[in-house]
């Protein structure tokens, strides 16, 4: 039941998203910008190392951060949540940052914004309503 449930959520958010971008691109006349789908979509070379590094970065703090909450720390385990979603605005805030500043299409920054936005906005509704079921006791 738990990934009947995980599945339509993540449908509604990518028709939302979708939803939401469309109207946005035609509202803000924002171009579309052709990416592949499976892609990083690296800006420049600035971009592509600040971004290996930021992941490389967020992926030793979580193991470590998943250790000491694990071992030492178990009724804090939400901790790893928080900070899974830490990195994913940290990591939008930089794409958004490069979009802006060095595309020629600085509009596109505020559509990665608006989906982060979104993003967050479906995991809190997620986790306040408990439409997962109890993510923590």
């Amino acid at each position: 039941m738990f990934w009947i449930k995980f599945c339509l959520i993540a449908i509604i958010v990518f028709v939302l998203i979708s939803t939401v971008k469309l109207l946005l691109r035609n509202l803000l006349k924002i171009e579309k910008v052709k990416k592949e789908f499976f892609s990083f979509n690296y800006i420049n070379e600035l971009h592509r190392k600040i971004d290996k590094g930021l992941r490389a970065f967020s992926a030793i703090i979580l193991v470590i951060l998943s250790f000491v909450l694990l071992i030492y720390y178990e009724d804090l385990i939400y901790l790893i949540l928080i900070a899974v979603i830490a990195f994913m605005v940290l990591d939008y805030m930089v794409r958004a940052f490069f979009e802006w500043k060095y595309t020629q299409y600085p509009k596109q920054s505020i559509l990665t914004l608006t989906e982060m936005c979104l993003i967050l906005i479906a995991i809190i509704i997620v986790i306040e309503f408990k439409l997962l079921g109890p993510l923590f006791n």
